[in-house]
């Protein structure tokens, strides 16, 4: 089995300095995907980057938590908090969604409005995630695919860090990643047999989990030691030292961190050396079934 790569940035939209960044990682960098908040601040911008830029694989990147809503408030009343914002509150919500039908209603119009709101753009969708992973949700996860063949998903991201993603790391940082991949190893083999039973493509594994805001050039360095066979996403939350338009979710160092190992000589040496060979999601693709039997 070769090792493939796929190199992205999540919250493409967000804010004018993560457009920035995108661009500038995909122009002189080794960044070949984006994930677009369709209703983010900044969304305009990134849609009219992405067409200039022509190479750059899009993807829809959902928000269901924390964050801005495609609808109304007043069409997704219980989706939204006080200031008609989707809530941040990410375990009330996921109950809600799961034990709720009206909720379940109101989610399923948001996903289908983000979705089109993606398909106005004009872009090709080269693969679908969510916010905080909450494409995991089994009810998000349902109300994606239940449009999946309409919106012609190619791909979505599966969670999956290896353990050797911690090779070197202390201690408590590997048990808490062997922790957690036991824990959820189960879930994570549903999900892979619903986006296999759908059509939908995806990866084998991810890198960046444990390290997430904390994608150095170090750090990505160490990760592509360890590159597994397969296909293997590693994903970014760059930005530039441009002051926001909006608060970025972490200390501005961080994400220009990242930008800076996406534009880095040794980071790309050292992908070379692994003999990765770059691909993006849409090469996933694996066709819809004729039915869903």
């Amino acid at each position: 089995m070769s090792r493939r790569v796929i190199v992205t940035a999540d919250d493409f939209g967000l804010a004018i300095p993560v457009n920035e960044a995108v661009e500038l990682a995909h122009r002189g960098g080794i960044l070949d995907g984006a994930s677009l908040m369709v209703s983010a601040p900044a969304a305009a911008d990134a849609v009219a980057r992405a067409r200039r830029l022509g190479g750059l694989h899009v993807g829809l990147h959902l928000v269901v938590v924390d964050g801005r809503p495609t609808l109304t408030p007043e069409v997704i009343p219980d989706l939204v908090d006080q200031r008609g914002q989707l809530s941040g509150a990410l375990l009330r919500s996921s109950l809600r969604f799961f034990f709720r039908p009206a909720v379940r209603r109101q989610l399923r119009a948001e996903v289908r409005a983000q979705f089109e709101a993606f398909r106005a753009t004009g872009l090709p969708l080269d693969h679908v995630n969510a916010h905080h992973h909450m494409h995991l949700h089994p009810t998000v996860l349902g109300a994606i695919l239940a449009v999946a063949r309409e919106f012609k998903v190619p791909a979505m991201r599966l969670p999956r860090e290896p353990l050797s993603a911690t090779r070197g790391r202390p201690l408590r940082i590997r048990a808490a990643a062997i922790g957690w991949a036991l824990l959820l190893a189960p879930w994570l083999a549903l999900v892979r047999w619903r986006l296999w039973r759908a059509g939908v493509g995806t990866n084998r594994y991810v890198l960046g989990l444990s390290d997430t805001g904390a994608m150095s050039e170090e750090t990505v360095v160490r990760l592509a030691s360890v590159l597994p066979k397969g296909v293997c996403e590693l994903y970014f939350h760059p930005a530039t030292a441009s002051p926001p338009s909006i608060p970025l979710p972490m200390p501005v160092e961080r994400p220009l961190a990242e930008l800076q190992a996406l534009l880095s000589p040794r980071v790309r040496q050292a992908l070379e050396a692994s003999g990765a060979t770059r691909t993006s999601f849409s090469e996933l693709a694996r066709g819809y079934p004729p039915s869903d039997r």
